[in-house]
């Protein structure tokens, strides 16, 4: 199996309509699905299918695709005439947890599982090897690394970076660039290539860069701070889900010491940091909920490995972009720039 385009993927095949309402457990451990209303008669109205959908943990970008995947489950049922019952939790970035949730999940019997991150992904495609049931992840950098590659019950969406063309944004807006400060999570895997191909760039280009990990929220400031004291013109950040936690807690700080903060999402720069180029979460989680309903309704055989997401889109925080003094036209000719604000999520 190989990785291929999402671009006109599915073409699904059912009747009808339905709508289901979200309610997720503040704790992480348990949820109810949503009410449904009764399906039209005729075609398949009377088909069932139960889908338990797993966040890695609780923050911006994670909770966008949920409620991306949620919404297009609603809406494939009304077009396809089918019930769609899904409940959404969160592992609270713990394994046990996590475990907990796919091991309910498969007693449950449910038809797929949609984890949310790779951590998320790992665990419930151990939960799923004996029953075999349907793990369509979301937001998988790299898939191969993360080893959910090669298995015959398990295909997803990738959001892999274009980490050259992040650091490429970083020299135009600042060509005399000497120093660029590394912040991620070692319990990451998502993190892993792309800071390796940040540091093959930056020797490549001859710019010094010195690395903050981090594994806490309490960390992760600490991190921030001793990069702002090391004195790096620009931090760089993959779609490091710890970091994205914490993003609310240290863009201030990077903002105040005149640092813009690149990042490997949107939802980070929504937060405060200070620009991006990758994918639109919306779409990615509707493009796997499209794959969950496939795997459900017409089975595996086929599927790819998993499908990159098409990114592309330079995201810029006006507001961080206005107090560091930078104009977001500097990206013009790069890709389609995108302007946002901070939102305290």
């Amino acid at each position: 199996m190989k990785k291929l385009s999402l671009n006109s993927l599915f073409a699904l095949t059912t009747a009808a309509a339905l709508s289901l309402s979200l309610a997720a457990c503040s704790s992480g451990t348990a949820t109810t699905p949503g009410g449904a209303s009764d399906a039209p008669s005729g075609g398949d109205g009377d088909q069932v299918y139960t889908v338990a959908v797993v966040k890695q943990m609780d923050h911006a970008s994670l909770d966008e695709i949920a409620d991306a995947i949620t919404a297009r489950l609603d809406e494939i049922a009304a077009e396809e005439g089918v019930t769609i019952q899904y409940t959404v939790s969160s592992g609270q970035n713990d394994q046990t947890t996590l475990r907990q949730i796919g091991d309910q999940a498969i007693a449950d019997g449910v038809d797929a599982i949609i984890p949310i991150a790779t951590t998320a992904a790992q665990v419930m495609t151990v939960c799923a090897e004996e029953s075999q049931t349907p793990v369509i992840f979301a937001a998988i950098s790299d898939p191969a690394a993360a080893d959910l590659t090669g298995i015959d019950y398990v295909t997803g969406t990738s959001d892999a970076l274009d980490t050259d063309l992040i650091l490429e944004m970083m020299v135009a807006q600042n060509p005399d660039l000497s120093k660029v400060g590394l912040l991620y999570s070692l319990s990451e895997p998502n993190s892993a290539t792309p800071i390796a191909d940040a540091k093959a760039y930056l020797e490549e280009k001859g710019i010094a860069y010195e690395e903050a990990t981090a594994n806490t929220n309490d960390e992760v400031i600490a991190a921030a701070s001793s990069l702002i004291a090391s004195g790096v013109d620009a931090v760089f950040t993959p779609t490091d889900n710890v970091i994205m936690a914490a993003e609310l807690a240290i863009y201030e700080d990077l903002i105040e010491a005149g640092i813009p903060h690149y990042t490997g999402a949107d939802s980070f720069v929504r937060n405060g940091a200070f620009a991006t180029c990758g994918v639109n979460y919306t779409d990615l989680g509707a493009q796997t909920a499209d794959l969950a309903y496939e795997a459900m309704t017409a089975g595996m055989d086929g599927m790819d490995d998993f499908y990159q997401v098409t990114g592309g889109i330079i995201t810029v925080n006006s507001e961080t972009a206005a107090a560091l003094g930078i104009d977001p036209a500097v990206f013009e000719g790069m890709g389609e720039v995108v302007e946002v604000t901070t939102s305290q999520e």
